[in-house]
């Protein structure tokens, strides 16, 4: 018997109250199906997901299920930007996973249809399908088109710091302002929105080809009616998410992480929703697989194409193909079949024909936008997790977005309690080459983990700094962010971890290919390990641990109740 129609023989009003909806008599006796979305006008990668979301029922109701939607709408981390907004960004993604939870238990579905787009909503999405462990299926929101001159949102930031130091004018940062954002979808670069609808679909929980399809073409309105038919077919194969969803599909995402050079905040994601399948996984297997790992995506920030340009190329299917040796095809997914059946099925489609005819409108070749796995842009994966007596417990710096001039580098602390400090100092030229930038009280215990993107974008976008300086912090970046910036931190200075320590004029080493990052003298003196550690001691003796910043609400919630951030910075 159905779970739904267990609860319906248990609770005698169900079936009045649904009918009051208007549900007929013969839809109480159909398999259920939650559409839950975060459809709302939050941000144009959610605008668009309420008629995504009509496309879903009535191909769910078409196919003998009765669909359902329910709405946990999320926030933008742009809008949140620059202001203590940025602070609910990391503790949104637990809620809305949270608030799912309630809607799928309270009332009980047999299977699920999950519609996001954006960085904590894909996320969210991902853990409450672990949670809750019934059939599921992701619909991507897709992406949006660039600007004009493949203007993307994420050169704001970079043109409101060159604005702000008299390097453009006004005028200029209010056009590129008006022409950054064309359409609805995640924002075209590979932050961690794009990043995170690629993991769904790397995970196997999202149809082949899903991820960054155009938010206003009809092939994603397709994909939206194709994953409704299939969950109802997932119901009647009886096959729930956690069968799916194995240690080897994670071991695939992180090797196509390495492939597209995801955000950095995958490594505080794909941990939590690893969790959430009872599988035990931290931030530093991103480390061990990305060693030797060919990146291939010329997708900005770090490279040179929006990403619109994703899906033309042949979207993940290619990029799975050119690193299928490192893939574990004979993981399940949501089509029923296995990934390498998914991939075969693909070619004989003529899935990749159609895109070559995408991408002859662009004037472009495929192998500008993926690059083959022989003729990789690089060659030892895309992150690195550092270690040493500042950061014990690890910290988290994306290298091929680093200047080649700070994988190694002694550099002078300059400690900051926030990043509104920390700014100030960077655009009023107080920040000199050499300096690390140090922002703490930024962990998930001290504010929250804002991104710190803002002041990454400052230094990057300054010549003399972006390659001369280090941002370390026990926050985290945007997925967008450049540069020389090493987040994660840990343990967290509100913790009690050695950030705390740190003063003015301390010397920082950075080794990025030996994976080091250490303080490596005091106050501008080189010194021994050990002598090092009897300062710090003597330090920690005159150091207080902060009020939390938060008395009710729910960061009180959160900041009381976050796990470090190579973890997962999951509300435990």
């Amino acid at each position: 018997m159905l779970e739904s129609q267990k609860i319906r023989a248990i609770a005698p009003e169900m079936d009045p109250l649904r009918m009051g909806m208007g549900w007929k008599l013969e839809d109480l006796a159909k398999p259920q199906v939650l559409v839950e979305s975060t459809a709302g006008d939050s941000h144009p990668g959610s605008a668009h997901l309420l008629e995504l979301a009509g496309r879903v029922v009535t191909a769910v109701n078409e196919s003998g299920g009765k669909g359902a939607r329910y709405f946990a709408t999320d926030i933008c981390d742009g809008m949140a930007q620059g202001h203590d907004g940025i602070n609910y960004s990391l503790a949104s993604r637990d809620t809305i996973c949270s608030l799912i939870e309630i809607h799928a238990k309270a009332t009980t579905f047999d299977a699920g249809v999950f519609l996001s787009s954006c960085d904590k909503a894909v996320p969210a999405h991902l853990m409450a399908i672990g949670r809750l462990n019934i059939p599921s299926i992701v619909v991507c929101g897709g992406v949006m088109d660039a600007g004009p001159d493949l203007l993307t949102l994420e050169q704001i930031g970079m043109y409101s710091a060159m604005q702000k130091r008299g390097e453009i004018t006004e005028e200029k940062l209010s056009y590129y302002k008006q022409h950054a954002c064309p359409s609805c979808g995640a924002c075209s670069f590979m932050g961690t929105a794009s990043t995170m609808q690629i993991m769904a679909e790397a995970l196997g929980l999202a149809l082949p080809g899903s991820a960054l399809l155009p938010s206003t073409s009809e092939d994603l309105q397709n994909m939206a009616a194709q994953a409704g038919k299939q969950a109802v077919e997932l119901v009647r194969l009886g096959l729930r998410s956690c069968d799916m969803v194995t240690m080897k599909s994670f071991e695939n995402a992180i090797m196509v992480h390495a492939a597209i050079s995801g955000s950095a905040n995958s490594l505080i994601h794909i941990p939590a929703i690893a969790r959430e399948f009872g599988i035990g996984l931290d931030a530093e297997i991103f480390d061990r697989m990305h060693r030797g790992a060919h990146y291939l995506l010329d997708i900005r920030p770090s490279g040179r194409w929006p990403a619109q340009y994703f899906c033309a190329a042949g979207g993940l299917p290619r990029v799975m193909e050119e690193i299928k040796g490192s893939l574990h095809l004979d993981v399940m997914t949501v089509t029923g079949k296995t990934l390498g059946e998914n991939l075969e099925d693909l070619k004989k489609q003529g899935y990749y024909e159609k895109c070559d005819a995408y991408l002859k409108k662009l004037g472009i070749k495929r192998s500008d936008v993926i690059r083959s796995f022989d003729n990789p842009i690089g060659a030892d994966g895309t992150m690195a997790v550092l270690k040493g007596n500042l950061a014990p417990g690890g910290a988290v710096i994306k290298h091929s977005a680093a200047p080649k001039e700070m994988f190694n580098a002694i550099l002078r602390a300059r400690p900051f309690d926030s990043e509104e400090a920390a700014i100030d100092a960077v655009l009023n030229r107080r920040i000199k080459p050499g300096d690390a930038v140090i922002i703490r009280y930024e962990g998930p215990k001290g504010s929250g983990m804002p991104e710190m993107f803002y002041t990454s974008e400052a230094i990057s976008s300054d010549p003399e700094l972006a390659k001369t300086i280090a941002l370390i912090t026990d926050g985290r970046f945007s997925g967008a962010s450049r540069g020389p910036a090493i987040g994660h931190v840990s343990p967290e200075a509100a913790r009690g971890g050695p950030i705390a320590l740190l003063e003015e004029g301390d010397l920082i080493e950075l080794d990025i290919p030996g994976r080091i990052l250490r303080i490596a003298g005091i106050n501008g003196k080189p010194m021994e390990d050990s002598e090092i550690d009897k300062v710090l001691a003597e330090r920690r003796k005159a150091w207080t641990p902060p009020a939390s910043k938060y008395t009710r609400g729910i960061l009180k919630v959160f900041t009381e109740n976050a796990a470090a951030p190579m973890n997962g910075a999951y509300m435990d």
